[in-house]
């Protein structure tokens, strides 16, 4: 065999290095004029190292020991933002050294998208190391009242997210700890193939501190990660109905929120599908453990929940199709029709609520659709809740409002619903199997209520004792349930209470009823 040409060889050598990043170069902003003093602006000299590292090809940026002030910086295609320990990049108090790059309304209608690390269209971009990425957002809002006259309200718009990743592709954060940011920490729009995991983030301190936004992002793995947020800790958004979010795995969390922990769907253009969450650990969380939601056209299906702690939740799962119809990007989208909500499955759940809740007394599961349009097909299972009880006979009988164009939070619904474990309304082919609650007090509500549903499916519920109940199931306008395998020790007027148009094909099985005095009240026949 001939050998291969030496200058040839060589050159393919290079290729091959280059193609794999062997000659990537380090850049570090200490060489470009960056000064880790905490107190000169660095915005101008990090950009100069980003730009540089991007230029000849790519590689990392290199932050070290020290606090660098600054204001927006733009991270470009093939640059790896390296924090060593010690290295602190830290928000300018300054509004005015913010940009906005992509502007965008949320979803209650209030402008934002100002950043302090933003990356707009770019591929192959990283943030790694022991250092911290801090938004300074308590003392930004501190300064920035003495000049914005706005309600408070109207403002925090202004105020930067501290990352913000729009339309890339592949995208890592691996160690990174994020702290304080001056209203969402981490916005991630349009953007496909993003790994995050091992980061930290604590953002608390001012309004409106999501942790981690994914908003119509595709083939995106988040696991082993710990959040503690002002507001919703891990949010799926869709702003814009041109990408959904889809193929999205996480696991590992540790989440903690003043408001929900787990949220999809409060801005709902685009769809919401094939996404796995799974062993996760939700605690001292303010508005919601898991909250599923489409309201703005959204169709939201093919979703798996599973393996969930949770731990002073106020009110752990709550599940709303309505349709407030929402426009976020008023250049881009028109008003859709109502979406949809169905395949949903959420299973292996134990949770302890929090005695004080958003709706009291406190309730489990509030599952909502509107009249005309049903959540479909939803199945929840081995579900464990530990709640206060303390409700009344006039609680039971409480109306709840539709609200179908109110923002979806569990208040909207409130003063609280009338059943203690699972209030279902406007729903379809609903499976509840293997459902526990416990109660710290008696609960005259029942343990479940259904307002217009149909094909509905409850089988093996150990219900808690409770006396004195008008009953323990209440079906109005359900067409077709199937009750099997129910376990009643309390006492009770009846074990279902059949109202409205309720009663057709209705089935009771192998239940235990030892302290009820009517296995069904009803104007229909119950088999």
């Amino acid at each position: 065999m001939k050998p291969s040409h030496p200058v040839k060889l060589i050159l393919t050598i290079i290729t091959l290095a280059l193609s794999t990043g062997l000659y990537a170069a380090d850049f570090n902003i200490v060489a470009y004029g960056a000064k880790g003093d905490g107190i000169v602006l660095n915005t101008d000299a990090i950009q100069k190292a980003i730009d540089a590292c991007t230029k000849s090809g790519g590689g990392k940026v290199i932050f070290p020991e020290g606090r660098f002030l600054s204001g927006t910086i733009a991270l470009k295609s093939n640059v790896t933002l390296q924090f060593q320990k010690g290295a602190v990049l830290l928000g300018s108090t300054d509004v005015n050294d913010y940009q906005n790059l992509d502007p965008f309304t949320e979803g209650l209608g209030i402008n934002v998208g100002w950043a302090l690390v933003v990356a707009v269209d770019a591929k192959n971009i990283g943030i790694e190391g022991e250092g911290i990425i801090d938004g300074q957002g308590a003392a930004v809002k501190a300064k920035q009242i003495l000049t914005d006259t706005r309600p408070e309200g109207q403002r925090w718009g202004r105020r930067p997210f501290l990352l913000q990743i729009v339309r890339c592709d592949g995208v890592t954060l691996d160690g990174i700890a994020l702290h304080y940011s001056a209203a969402w920490t981490s916005h991630y729009f349009q953007t496909r193939h993003i790994s995050i995991k091992n980061i930290k983030i604590v953002s608390v301190g001012v309004a409106h501190n999501d942790g981690i936004d994914i908003d119509g992002c595709q083939d995106v793995q988040i696991k082993d990660s710990d959040i503690e947020s002002g507001d919703d800790a891990v949010c799926f958004k869709t702003t814009s109905s041109k990408m959904p979010c889809s193929n999205i795995v996480i696991s590992g969390m540790r989440l903690k929120s003043s408001q929900g922990a787990i949220k999809m769907g409060t801005e709902s253009m685009a769809a919401f599908e094939h996404i796995k969450i799974s062993n996760c650990y939700i605690y001292n969380t303010n508005n919601g453990g898991i909250k599923l939601l489409s309201v703005d056209g959204a169709h939201l299906h093919d979703i798996e929940i599973s393996d969930i702690t949770m731990v002073e939740v106020k009110t752990p799962i709550l599940i709303r199709l309505g349709s407030r119809l929402s426009v976020f990007r008023k250049d881009q989208d028109t008003k859709q029709e109502t979406g949809t909500l169905e395949d949903v499955t959420i299973r292996n759940v134990k949770a302890k609520a929090a005695d004080n809740a958003q709706l009291m007394p406190p309730s489990g599961i509030l599952i909502t659709g509107i009249p005309g349009h049903n959540i479909k097909n939803l199945t929840l299972e081995n579900i464990e809740i530990q709640l206060a009880g303390g409700g009344t006979t006039a609680n039971a009988r409480q109306v709840v409002p539709e609200a179908i164009d109110k923002y979806p939070e569990v208040k909207t619904f409130g003063p609280l619903v009338p059943a203690y474990g699972v209030w279902a309304r406007h729903v379809e082919g609903l499976k509840l199997n293997n459902i526990r609650f416990t109660l710290g007090s008696n609960d005259l509500r029942p343990a479940f209520v259904c307002e217009d549903g149909k094909d509905i499916e409850l089988n093996n519920w150990p219900i808690p004792e409770t006396s004195g109940a008008e009953s323990i199931i209440r079906l109005e306008d359900v067409t077709g349930a199937k009750i099997t395998n129910m376990e009643v020790k309390g006492t009770a007027q009846s074990f279902v209470r059949v109202e409205g148009g309720s009663g057709a094909d209705v089935k009771l099985l192998n239940n235990h009823l030892s302290g009820i005095k009517e296995k069904a009240i009803a104007d229909k026949p119950v088999k």
